[in-house]
């Protein structure tokens, strides 16, 4: 049975550190918002652009409000400053480690998603096909049979749950940067609820990463062997 070395089980913590004050940040956020809107004011993402973070600043606000607000800017002034920091170290991590330069070839995967990946499949000998790491990562729908019929439903959610939530983000940026990723995407889009054909690509994409793991094939050839096989032999199995 594969067990992560102490380096390995270090980057883990890197990762779970970084994403539970990215989960903080958004809390911080959250409460700015609720006060622009306690004021009948609401900017959505328009609140962290300058002009926004100008207007909250200089909202008339009151005793523990006003409080309030300081307190919550300086956590974020704070949280910004630490995220950063540990954005660097994961690039990092992510650049001296081959196998995860290597799904970064991918466009639309970078350092968090290609570390965390690499450091939960671990040795990816010991799955014999992609369907196996889908199932891994809780990616597979679960199954409702009966004599006649064969319903699929929600997918499992079971194996690493940071690892499926940042597949399904990343889902975004590869539709935006391999368009033949994207065609494939927008056509389950046609059939499929968004929510659904969003997980199904999150599948693909980590059957895909698999491969490039297993064959030690960068995005370019992997991509080109998707494209000419006519039985999907990678993102299928």
């Amino acid at each position: 049975m594969w067990r992560p070395d102490a380096q390995q089980r270090d980057l883990r913590q890197l990762l779970i550190h970084r994403h539970k004050l990215v989960v903080i940040r958004v809390r911080v956020k959250n409460g700015l918002h609720h006060l622009m809107l306690n004021r009948g004011m609401q900017l959505k993402r328009k609140l962290w652009s300058q002009a926004g973070q100008r207007v909250l600043r200089e909202l008339a606000l009151q005793g523990w409000a006003a409080q309030r607000r300081r307190d919550l800017l300086q956590l974020l002034a704070n949280l910004d400053e630490q995220i950063k920091t540990l954005d660097e170290a994961v690039e990092q991590a992510a650049k001296e480690n081959p196998q995860a330069a290597l799904l970064m070839t991918q466009p639309g995967v970078g350092p968090i998603t290609a570390l965390a990946f690499v450091l939960t499949l671990g040795d990816v000998r010991r799955f014999r096909r992609g369907k196996q790491v889908a199932s891994y990562l809780g990616l597979i729908p679960s199954e409702r049979s009966s004599s006649q019929r064969r319903r699929l439903g929600s997918i499992s959610k079971q194996g690493n749950p940071f690892v499926r939530m940042l597949l399904v983000e990343s889902v975004q940026a590869v539709n935006r940067l391999d368009e033949g990723f994207r065609k494939q995407y927008q056509h389950r889009c046609h059939r499929k609820a968004k929510a659904v054909a969003k997980v199904a690509a999150a599948r693909r994409l980590a059957v895909r990463l698999y491969w490039m793991l297993r064959s030690n094939t960068p995005y370019p050839e992997i991509a080109h062997i998707e494209s000419s096989s006519r039985n999907g032999v990678v993102g299928t199995s």
